[in-house]
């Protein structure tokens, strides 16, 4: 009952129809209107020097196409002032999910390729070569993505703080002032930094202190007023209530350097 087992064991060594010989089944990947056509070689797979030259030639050089094609359609990613930034950003979004899996195996297989007879043969020294420069400049291209992604989120935020600005600034005025308020009263409402690092604090009466970025606070009364209205107005008065105005309510854009925002005084001025 041995000799027929041993003779097939011996069958399945000479015939290579053993199992774990069997071809790695052919992937297929898109990104974008880019296609490619791999194998993952190993495990119970054919491994990769045993395969077809040829076929390894043509499936190697799909991904490496593949990955050149990326890097042409995603150049403008970080950009946000070229034409075709919101293009190449989603491919770039969209190979952040789903590209880094691809480029594993064809690092594996490109490994792989140095340990076969052929490696140094054909087009394999130049496919190796340049297999690598892509995967490298691909991995740093998809480290990119998170960055890039934020900042086109930060600008939306941006965007939108500056449309509701005058919303913000009308429902804090409604909020704080009386409807007739008589200038001297020195009723502070809403301030606001504007991109450029100028601050301002709007009062009731009219009247506003402005900051340039790293200056000294100045009163800025409105043109109009008559002797009487004037003689009522304290500058001091103003010029401290905006120095007592608590910094985390100043009304800033969104960014590294805002410290938040808001849409009016949580208590009168004084």
């Amino acid at each position: 009952m041995r000799t027929p087992r041993i003779l097939l064991v011996g069958l399945c060594a000479l015939m290579g129809a053993c199992a774990a010989r069997k071809p790695a089944p052919l992937q297929r990947y898109s990104l974008g209107m880019s296609r490619a056509e791999y194998r993952s070689y190993g495990g119970e797979h054919a491994a990769l020097c045993d395969t077809e030259p040829r076929w390894l030639v043509d499936e190697l050089s799909s991904v490496n196409g593949m990955l050149s094609r990326f890097l042409f359609s995603t150049e403008e990613a970080t950009n946000p002032d070229a034409l075709q930034h919101a293009e190449h950003l989603a491919l770039l979004q969209q190979a952040l999910q789903s590209l880094p899996p691809v480029m594993e195996i064809h690092r594996r297989n490109l490994q792989g390729l140095s340990q076969c007879s052929f490696q140094r043969t054909g087009a394999f020294p130049e496919i190796s070569k340049r297999g690598a420069e892509l995967l490298s400049l691909a991995t740093a291209r998809l480290d990119e993505a998170p960055a890039a992604l934020a900042a086109v989120e930060l600008r939306k935020a941006q965007q939108k703080w500056k449309e509701e600005a005058p919303m913000r600034e009308a429902t804090a005025k409604q909020s704080w002032c009386t409807p007739s308020p008589t200038v001297g009263n020195g009723d502070l409402y809403f301030a606001r930094q504007h991109p450029d690092g100028r601050t301002e604090w709007l009062f009731c009466d009219g009247l506003k202190v402005e900051a340039p970025p790293g200056g000294e606070p100045q009163l800025i009364t409105p043109e109009g007023l008559s002797r009487r209205e004037r003689r009522r107005i304290q500058p001091q008065h103003y010029l401290e209530a905006a120095k007592a105005y608590p910094s985390s309510e100043i009304d800033r854009q969104p960014g590294p350097s805002a410290a938040g925002t808001s849409t009016g005084r949580a208590s009168r001025g004084n």
